[in-house]
């Protein structure tokens, strides 16, 4: 698709890794920092877009949005002018079907929350695959959707064949998650018209409290 606005105007991951020789993700982290310092650029481009409901397609790279500063600091700078901001994170549902990869996304989105400090919607996405292959998951949809009692997750986390030597980390992971008492995810198909509206109604009501 052709976006209303283009980063790479300014500048792309690719020249960065030819000039600075950097790796892909030391270039997009100095990439996001570049951004950071030339905002007046940014700037003139959204006031070039009136009454318009944008949406800022973001590079998947974790660390962006766990402790990396830039991304924050641009966020907190619109909301300064009055833009409304709504995080929607984007999560792989197939990570449900395995204990230790479903904890570290609750981490990544709990992570992810307090750094940015925004209205926040964490989505399922492929989530028609997901139901397709309930038979691979060890609890039905709603304990991931939902995330109930984690001490079922406990259970097989102190059970794997891996995890099981980090019963004590399991257990203080768990807890820290459950006192926090903040993730959740809305599942998406995007082949689902009542799926979408879903998002976009959570979006809408995240909105409202901002």
């Amino acid at each position: 698709y052709k976006p209303a606005i283009d980063v790479m105007e300014l500048i792309s991951v690719t020249d960065v890794m030819h000039d600075l020789s950097l790796g892909p993700n030391g270039a997009l982290m100095y990439c996001m920092e570049y951004l950071e310092k030339n905002y007046d650029w940014l700037l003139v481009k959204l006031h070039s877009l009136k009454d318009s409901y944008l949406i800022f397609d973001m590079p998947g790279q974790v660390e962006l949005y766990t402790h990396h500063t830039a991304i924050k600091t641009i966020f907190g700078k619109l909301q300064e002018i009055g833009y409304h901001l709504c995080v929607v994170h984007m999560v792989d549902s197939h990570y449900c079907s395995d204990p230790t990869k479903f904890i570290s996304t609750l981490l990544l989105s709990l992570s992810t929350m307090l750094q940015i400090g925004l209205p926040h919607v964490n989505v399922l996405s492929k989530a028609d695959l997901l139901k397709k292959h309930s038979e691979k998951l060890d609890f039905n949809l709603d304990f991931y959707t939902d995330v109930l009692n984690l001490e079922y997750l406990l259970d097989l986390l102190n059970d794997g064949p891996f995890s099981s030597k980090f019963k004590k980390l399991n257990a203080a992971i768990v807890g820290l998650i459950e006192d926090y008492g903040l993730v959740g995810f809305i599942p998406m198909d995007v082949n689902s018209e009542r799926s979408l509206l879903t998002v976009k109604n959570a979006v809408d009501r995240s909105e409202e409290h901002t």
